[in-house]
């Protein structure tokens, strides 16, 4: 049994084993590259971080030198200002609502890609791949054509419709990789109580795949949260802009204050960095849900 295992190790996990987990030097190597790409990565964000506390001209004199004098001036103005609050709670609705419905309509597509059999069905995946392909700028002309149609343009569901819309191909396939690794046995066992197949997926596989739903829900929150070409088209109005929207308007229209720059760029990054940590937690809570006991 563990020579078939090793047969089917592939040649980086061969690598792997050999060079770099039991030698010393190559443990070394390995985290070093890891330092230094934490390092690129992290720095970026602490050098913004710290110039939000710093006055316009201090950004510009000692732009890498710790503040010594702290002021929060330049987040009062954020508020004052550019009235971040509001696009901050733009952002929130939209891509809060993109994500339940893209995990509400994917989860249950993908259950029934997974684990029922109907005619057409390897059509459909190979069109669900072939739209991963299509850009979103291919596409903008025809939405937004619909959404003035609609009448939605510059409304909350202007952004939803199509996001939710671009991002359920990624949702239901992922999902239903995931979702047709789970034993057949625990589906029989669910018929055999008298689950049809509704109370199936919520009350079966949904718990089991709260992992990947956690997985899907990040990166569906951070594509619909960064998209700033679908939104300088469908919502630009200050009403309901969402704040990568008005993290552009700031850079044209107030590109001297780079104090106030710096600000909302730190505080435009800030809820991903929060809503990763919370997701994470979610997903390692999630792993441990489903489980069957015996």
């Amino acid at each position: 049994m563990m020579k078939q295992h090793k047969d089917k190790l592939t040649f980086w996990e061969k690598l792997q084993n050999k060079y770099f987990m039991k030698s010393k030097y190559g443990k070394i190597f390995v985290y070093l590259v890891l330092i230094l790409w934490s390092v690129t990565t992290i720095f970026p964000l602490v050098w913004v971080f710290l110039n939000s506390f710093k006055e316009s001209q201090d950004i510009i004199s000692s732009t890498f030198k710790i503040p010594t004098d702290p002021t929060f001036q330049n987040y009062i103005n954020a508020f004052n200002t550019v009235d971040i609050g509001k696009s901050y709670l733009n952002s929130f609705i939209m891509s809060g609502s993109v994500v339940f419905l893209t995990l509400f309509f994917g989860g249950m597509a993908a259950f029934a890609m997974s684990r029922m059999r109907f005619r057409f069905r390897g059509i459909l995946q190979t069109v669900l791949v072939m739209s991963l392909l299509i850009p979103p700028f291919a596409t903008i002309v025809p939405v937004y054509r619909m959404m003035i149609d609609l009448d939605l343009v510059n409304t909350y569901w202007a952004l939803i419709i199509p996001q939710t819309a671009s991002n359920l191909p990624f949702a239901v396939l992922v999902i239903s990789g995931y979702m047709a690794t789970i034993p057949k046995e625990l589906e029989e066992a669910s018929f055999m109580d008298g689950c049809n197949r509704l109370s199936m997926y919520f009350r079966v596989f949904l718990p089991v795949s709260l992992p990947i739903f956690a997985t899907v829900g990040i990166f569906v929150f951070l594509w619909s949260y960064n998209d700033l070409f679908s939104s300088l088209v469908l919502v630009e109005q200050e009403h309901v802009r969402p704040i990568v929207v008005l993290l552009s308007h700031i850079s044209s229209q107030y590109g001297t204050d780079y104090g106030l720059m710096t600000a909302a760029i730190a505080m435009t990054v800030i809820p991903v960095i929060v809503f990763y940590l919370l997701a994470q937690n979610a997903f390692e809570k999630g792993a441990t849900q489903g489980a069957v006991k015996g």
